[in-house]
């Protein structure tokens, strides 16, 4: 198995470096919701989802599933579903999956605080496209779209993203 290993200059995975956005908040080890941190830690890749309007499942293993516009994520610590995958409508705060932006075209998804989710200890780590080289996100890790298709094809269900 082999792990990708991010630091705030950039990801390794095998022989391969690549370079990576982290966090605004800097990478910490008391991740909250809302500080823009990248948690500290060993996280396995819990699962991968795509946008089939935009990505062709021809281009993704056969383990990425296809989410759409009703599809959304729940940031809300007081909600029960907090930290899960929820469908519109949907009352409690949370982040769209079908953006505009080509953010989440692809979205490798973390352990982290799922599935048990801790209230307020942070939600929505993905790995995703980034706005644009080395921009800043609300604590995920980004990298440009072809590094990202590249991992998205060689992180398996048992790869672990490991942030030093």
């Amino acid at each position: 198995m082999t792990d990708l290993v991010v630091t705030r200059w950039g990801a390794r995975f095998g022989r391969r470096f690549l370079p990576c956005a982290i966090g605004r908040g800097g990478i910490t080890q008391a991740k909250r919701e809302g500080d823009g941190a990248t948690p500290r830690g060993t996280h396995r890749i819990a699962g991968l989802l795509y946008r089939p309007d935009r990505v062709a499942a021809s281009e993704l293993p056969d383990w990425a599933l296809p989410f759409g516009p009703a599809d959304l994520w729940s940031d809300d610590p007081r909600d029960v579903d907090y930290n899960q995958m929820v469908r519109a409508p949907y009352a409690p705060s949370h982040e769209r999956l079908s953006r505009p932006d080509p953010l989440y075209d692809v979205i490798l998804l973390t352990d982290w605080n799922w599935p048990e989710a801790v209230p307020g200890r942070g939600s929505a780590i993905f790995l995703h496209t980034w706005r644009r080289p080395r921009h800043p996100t609300a604590g995920c890790v980004a990298f440009a779209r072809g590094d990202l298709l590249w991992l998205a094809r060689s992180l398996t269900p048992e790869s672990r993203l490991i942030v030093r």
